[in-house]
């Protein structure tokens, strides 16, 4: 079940894709896939190797970058570096998608590059609450 929420032209964020949706966010135009979730945080999700191989077989950049809780400094960095390197458009997911906007947010933040109000407003129009983990 594909559901791609847009935050920026350049990013979107998800809850738990399947490999099927690997092929969706290739035809949507989506260039790179950034996985935020661990690997066995529940019994059905798929691993990570199974989403790195079929994003990297439809051509798509691929970053692995486990978030538990909240993010640390170098996950955030991690992130921003990557998207920041990115051909075209980004999806990142986690179980929710909540870890993949809060890095991503921090990132923006930490940058300078967006303020905290434009931040909120990004997170509450794809749905999810920014207000309580930006500075």
């Amino acid at each position: 079940m594909t559901d791609f929420r847009r935050v920026t032209d350049q990013l979107s964020v998800s809850p738990q894709i399947s490999v099927a949706d690997v092929a969706e966010a290739a035809r949507q135009g989506f260039k790179t896939v950034i996985n935020n979730r661990p690997d066995g945080e529940e019994p059905a999700q798929p691993a990570a190797a199974e989403i790195e191989a079929a994003a990297r077989a439809l051509g798509l950049a691929y970053a692995y970058i486990p978030v538990r809780g909240g993010p640390t400094r170098e996950q955030v960095e991690a992130q921003a570096s990557f998207i920041a390197g990115a051909e075209g458009p980004v999806l990142a997911f986690c179980r929710s998608g909540t870890r993949s906007i809060v890095t991503w947010s921090l990132g923006q933040a930490m940058s300078g590059e967006r303020g905290r109000e434009e931040l909120v407003k990004l997170g509450a129009a794809a749905g999810y609450d920014l207000s309580g983990v930006l500075p």
